[in-house]
C-alpha cells in the first residue's frame, strides 16, 4: 500500500521491483500479483487493465485507510472481548494527557 500511495497508479511489476530493491529476500512476480489481486477483491485497490497489464491504485488515501483499519480492529476486539476490551480502552483514555483526551473526543465525534 505504501508503495502505491507514494507512486500512484502502478503495474504489478513496478511494485515488485520497488519492493524487492528494499529487501534481501526477493519475492516472485506471482506473489505480488496474487497479493494485489486479493487486495483488489477486498476493495482496497482499484484495478485497470491495459492490454495484458493490470494497473492498481489504492481505493482510499492513507489516512482514510488507517481510519478504516483502526475501526475494524477495534470492532474485532470488542466483538471478541466485549466489556473487557471497552474497559481497557476507557483505562487508556483516562491515562492520557487531558488536552490529548479532549482532542481525541472531538475526533471521535466527527467519525
Amino acid at each position: 500500500m505504501e508503495e502505491l500511495w507514494s507512486s500512484g497508479e502502478a503495474p504489478v511489476r513496478a511494485v515488485m521491483e520497488a519492493l524487492n530493491k528494499r529487501t534481501r529476500k526477493k519475492r516472485a512476480y506471482t506473489t505480488y500479483m496474487t497479493i494485489m489481486a486479493r487486495l483488489h477483491k477486498k476493495g482496497m485497490l482499484v484495478r485497470r487493465r491495459e492490454g495484458k497489464t493490470d494497473f492498481y491504485v489504492p481505493s482510499n488515501g492513507r489516512d482514510e485507510y488507517m481510519a478504516l483499519r483502526a475501526r475494524a480492529e477495534v470492532e474485532g476486539l470488542v466483538a471478541q472481548y466485549g466489556d473487557v476490551a471497552l474497559s481497557n480502552f476507557a483505562h487508556q483514555m483516562a491515562e492520557l494527557d487531558p488536552a490529548r483526551r479532549r482532542a481525541l473526543q472531538r475526533l471521535a465525534r466527527k467519525a
